[in-house]
């Protein structure tokens, strides 16, 4: 049953918290779905914090099945860090990530695996009849538009727990944070083909969700970080000088017509709240360019040229 490691073609990875009563079952489908198809595989779960027994269960059935194998996080540190922990373990040419809570249906892993055979790097899955709460849905529409808007790849859903991927491009973008949100918009700036397919979702049957208002607050901040790095990851300069001549500009401007004022007519500027704020404006603009040039110093020793080796996709020698 088991296959060598130099031979699993696909690994499949799933991040658990608090599933003990969904992952028997998300076992039994995945096997079923996975020995139909005639590739090898294995599952790595990650048991990021849980505390209702999900790891005696991941535990249970790995002693079972070869082929499962379970990584236990020292505490509940979020999705992101348990989808980089098994990212790094896992061994398959081919990754395919879904959620436990069995609302990821594996049946749908032959369609995702069909389009990256087909030439796709990395396919998201888009769930269109999807089984949440309005409450759920109506946040997660602004959040998909706003997200297409600003890292110009337009997705119904960027937030699919269900995707598959070549290893190598989970391997490359960052996983800290809230960006397992935003893989699909940080794979496509490394130049990796971004295709998106609709897939069967299912209505939650075990437990509650791990997410709350909150995640909305951290998903925004997690968003311009994603801006940073898509944009201008290998030109600071022109992020921070951009917002430093911006400022400088409006500053300049004030102080000159602050300048006329004084020279042409016997009206005090000392006291004027806009003298205050054009002065605050040409700092805060020397702040910036200075904090560009500093990051373009950063980058520079830090290895601008070895960075872009990532994004060469052949190379005929």
């Amino acid at each position: 049953m088991t296959e060598p490691a130099a031979t699993v073609e696909v690994s499949l990875l799933t991040p658990a918290k608090d599933e003990a009563e969904s992952l028997p079952r998300l076992f039994a489908e995945i096997t079923a779905v996975m020995d139909a198809q005639q590739r090898s595989w294995e599952l790595v779960v990650v048991d990021d914090g849980s505390s209702d027994g999900s790891w005696r269960v991941i535990t249970e059935h790995a002693a079972a099945d070869p082929r499962i194998r379970g990584l236990r996080m020292r505490r509940n540190f979020g999705k992101a860090a348990a989808l980089a922990a098994g990212v790094a373990e896992v061994r398959g040419r081919l990754l395919v990530t879904l959620d436990a809570d069995l609302q990821d249906d594996p049946a749908e892993v032959p369609r995702l695996l069909a389009e990256l055979d087909a030439g796709a790097d990395l396919v998201s899955g888009h769930k269109a009849q999807r089984k949440d709460p309005l409450g759920k849905r109506l946040p997660s529409k602004f959040f998909n538009w706003m997200t297409g808007v600003i890292t110009g790849l337009r997705l119904s859903d960027h937030n699919c727990g269900l995707k598959a991927a070549r290893t190598e491009v989970y391997r490359r973008v960052p996983l800290y944070g809230e960006l397992h949100r935003y893989i699909p918009a940080l794979a496509h700036q490394l130049g990796y083909r971004v295709r998106e397919l609709p897939v069967h979702h299912r209505a939650r049957e075990h437990g509650t969700s791990k997410y709350g208002l909150e995640r909305y607050v951290r998903g925004a901040l997690d968003l311009l970080t994603v801006v940073a790095l898509t944009r201008y990851g290998r030109r600071p300069a022109h992020l921070f000088g951009g917002l430093g001549m911006a400022a400088g500009s409006a500053g300049t401007l004030i102080l000159l017509y602050l300048t006329g004022v004084w020279v042409f007519t016997e009206q005090s500027i000392g006291t004027r709240p806009l003298l205050t704020l054009g002065i605050l404006l040409e700092i805060f603009a020397v702040q910036m360019i200075s904090t560009g040039l500093l990051a373009e110093l950063v980058l520079h020793r830090t290895g601008r040229d070895a960075d872009v080796t990532d994004l060469v996709a052949e190379d005929t020698r």
